[in-house]
Parts: structure tokens; sequence; C-alpha cells
């Protein structure tokens, strides 16, 4: 099929892309979910031998076979008996031997299958893929951080100037962030669990034919690399893959974050940072001379696409009795909300290993508002020395200051109240107050302490 023949953006226009392709299809595209339901199917044969009740050799067999199905010829069976399992039980009986096939599925049902499947490529998707794409963006934002730590900017809040940071600061605020969602993706992905108790989770089927049937579980299981939950349905408890989820939204959230800062400090009154422009993009198709944040947009674009997506995953935790089918389409979607993270990681990061940060403007900028900075450690130092109402008496000097366009300190030293305070003052006390961009705390320490701690997280 022609990529531009599909419905999806997330088709043509992001998983089209080389780079994603090549990490995305092995574990997310549907070719790939049915070599996992075969690789279960197979790891469940071979099982089946470790119990005594299979030949070694028709467990080889079996496996053989399992490699060899393709998606199209499950589809195409699927077409013919309308049940998606059993197609790929008969595409894998074709391919055996009589004395193998009473074998291929035994004991199981379908979402022993699914569940087991959809756990394995996800978490082996997680761990191969994901991770390793975050931890790349996390040394990336540690390293900018490192470098920027003393390259002063002003702090803001409520989108107005508050007092002074470095930028380094302010990266490691999202390097902080994302090691912490990082911590919990892994958790949460090697918490997924499979299954192989049966149509009601009570192992009715297998208990025919075999001693232990907890044993079996564990032992098809643990040749996955998985293990069983404490107790299961017809599915896994749906809790596992909730948090896994839960937390690579929480993670897009961050980044997305991030993104919005980014775009935000590019603005044309702003213009601390810039993306790094190819020589041929175009930012407008009329406006010759625009540079559009589009990669730092796009990011928040495609979150907001994905992230409301965790309610509906919310609304699959509920099923009726032993199961129903009910988030029989819904789950389907599950893999689009990885894909979608993946690619925002993966344009995040060509983004900010180029980014270029314009030290100038973040002086010129903090520069805009400093005689009015120096108004926190005034109203700080006046009440450490005992003024009765040093935050009233600095409002009332930063309203002075204002109307006389001068510097809060100035005004504070004409001051007859203020003045005793001003002459008790430590040399060091009045220098941050005479030069109040020097009023950076432990920014640039604090940025140093985050990034060594992640650092070492992460290798």
């Amino acid at each position: 099929m022609d990529r531009f023949d599909t419905i999806s953006p997330l088709d043509f226009r992001y998983y089209a892309q080389k780079d994603i392709y090549e990490k995305l299809h092995p574990y997310l595209s549907e070719q790939a979910a049915i070599r996992y339901l075969a690789r279960i199917e197979a790891a469940v044969v071979q099982a089946l031998a470790a119990e005594g009740i299979c030949a070694p050799t028709l467990a080889e067999e079996i496996r053989i076979a399992c490699e060899q199905v393709t998606a199209q010829e499950v589809y195409d069976e699927e077409s013919r008996i309308k049940h998606n399992v059993r197609a790929l039980v008969n595409c894998i009986r074709k391919r055996i031997s009589d004395k193998a096939k009473p074998f291929v599925h035994l004991t199981c049902t379908s979402h022993d299958i699914i569940c087991t499947a959809d756990a394995l490529r996800i978490k082996e998707f997680t761990e191969k893929v994901l991770t390793d794409d975050l931890i790349k963006l996390e040394k990336t934002l540690i390293t900018i951080a490192l470098r920027e730590k003393e390259t002063l900017q002003i702090g803001r809040t409520h989108g107005q100037h508050a007092v002074p940071i470095t930028f380094g600061f302010a990266m490691s605020e999202y390097a902080a962030r994302l090691g912490e969602s990082i911590m919990r993706v892994q958790q949460a992905a090697q918490n997924l669990r499979g299954k192989m108790s049966g149509a009601v989770g009570a192992y009715n089927a297998s208990s025919l034919i075999m001693h232990d049937p907890e044993r079996f579980e564990e032992r098809v299981l643990l040749l996955l690399g998985l293990k069983p939950g404490t107790h299961s349905t017809q599915i896994v408890a749906p809790e596992f893959m909730l948090d896994l989820v839960h937390a690579a939204i929480s993670a897009y959230g961050v980044i997305a974050n991030l993104s919005d800062d980014m775009r935000h400090l590019q603005r044309s009154e702003i213009n601390e940072v810039a993306e790094q422009f190819d020589q041929q993009q175009v930012g407008s198709s009329t406006m010759p001379h625009k540079r559009n944040p589009i990669n730092f947009e796009n990011v928040k674009a495609l979150w907001k696409t994905m992230m409301p997506r965790m309610i509906t995953l919310y609304m699959d935790q509920i099923s009726e009795h032993q199961r129903d089918l009910t988030n029989s389409a819904s789950s389907r979607f599950i893999p689009e909300i990885f894909a979608g993270l993946t690619e925002s990681v993966n344009r995040l990061q060509r983004q900010m290993e180029k980014l270029i940060v314009d030290k100038s403007a973040l002086r010129r900028n903090a520069e805009q508002n400093m005689q009015m900075i120096a108004a926190e450690p005034l109203y700080i130092i006046l009440a450490q020395l005992g003024h009765p109402d040093a935050h009233h008496a600095v409002l009332e000097l930063t309203r002075e200051a204002e109307q006389k366009r001068q510097s809060v300190f100035d005004c504070a030293a004409r001051n007859v109240q203020v003045k005793p305070y001003i002459d008790r003052m430590t040399q060091q006390q009045k220098d941050i107050l005479m030069s109040p961009l020097t009023y950076t705390g432990l920014a640039a320490r604090k940025t140093e302490k985050v990034c060594t701690y992640w650092g070492s997280k992460f290798g």
C-alpha cells in the first residue's frame, strides 16, 4: 500500500519516516504483533515438552513453523473463519505434521496468547527503543544544563519577570523531571505480566492434563522473560499495562512542557533561544523572514493528540465479570501512543542538541526590569534585621521606584525609616541589592547537583 493511501497522519506523516519506521516496526506494527503471538504459541509448546506432555522434537517443529507465519496469511484466514487467534493457530498447523498438530494452542484461550504477546512486545519495545531514546534526550538536557549553568536568565512566574536564575538551572528542571519519568517507565515496563490460566483464569483446561498448571504458567512466562500476576481472569489484570501507559503519558507531558517553554522563548520579544534552521527551510508561505518554532510546536501538538487517549485506557480498566469485549477495538490503539511518544522524543532530541542559546538576549531581557529585582532580597534582609513590616515597606518602595524610574535600592537608601537597617547590612548584602542580577541563589550549584545525580543514574 502506498503510504499516502492511509488515513492516519501517524502512518503517512510520521511512521513513514525511515528512522522512525526502523525503530517501531519490529515491535508496534501489525506484522510484529502477529510474530509475537506466534512466539507465545511456540513458548507454550516448549513448556508442554518440558512438562513431558509433548516430545521436544515436535516442539521444535512447531517453533520453526511459528517463525514462518505472516500477518497477511493470518488475516486472510481470519476473513474466512472470523477469529484472529484461531486463524493464527490454523496457519501454524498447516505447516506441521499430524503428530505435532494436537499441541498447538493446547490448554490456551485466545487472551492467554494476546495478553502475553502484548505485554512482551511492549516490554521489549520499552526496553530496547523507548527508554534508550528518552535517556539520549536526558543526556542532551544534562549537557545543555551544565554548559549553561552560569548563563544568566530572568526567572518568570505567571509570565512576569521574577528573580534571576540561570538558563542551565531552567534546563536542569527538565532533566530532573524527565529522569523521574524514565525511572517510572522502566519500572512499569518491568512489571508487565502475562498469563496462561485459560478461559476464565481458573486453569480449567490445563488442570485436565497436568498436575501443576500454575507451574506450567510460570514455565511458559519464564521462557519469555515475564511473570504472571497473582490473579487473572480471561485477561491479565489491566493495571499493569495501564501503569506503563500512564508513565509514558506522564513523560510525554514533561517533553511537551519543555517544548512549550522553548517555543515561548523564541517569541520575537523574548528571542532567547532558536531552532537551527536548515539552509533551504521555509518558515512561512508568505513571509520569507519567518522562522517558526515548528518542531517544538509539533511535539506539543502530538502530545495533545495522544494524552487524552489515557482516558480510554482508564475506561478499558472495566471488564464485565471474567471479561467482555468492550476493549477489543480500543486496546488496539495502545501502540499508537508509544509511536507518537517515540516520534516526539526523537524530534525534540534533534532540536535540543542543536539549540541556539542567545546569551546577549538573555542578559538584555534580565536587565529590562533590573531596577525592581532587588525588592525580594531587600524585603528578606530587612525582615531578618528586625523590620516590623518589611514586606509592606518594600512594596511602597517599589511603587516609588516605578514612579521615579529609579532602583528600589536607591529609593530605600533615601528612606529615613529604612536607611538605619541598610547601615547594618553586610557588604555582601549591599552588593546584591546594588547588583541584583547576581541574585541567582543556588542556581548554578543546584544545576550541577541535579545533573550529577541523573548523569550517574543513566551513565
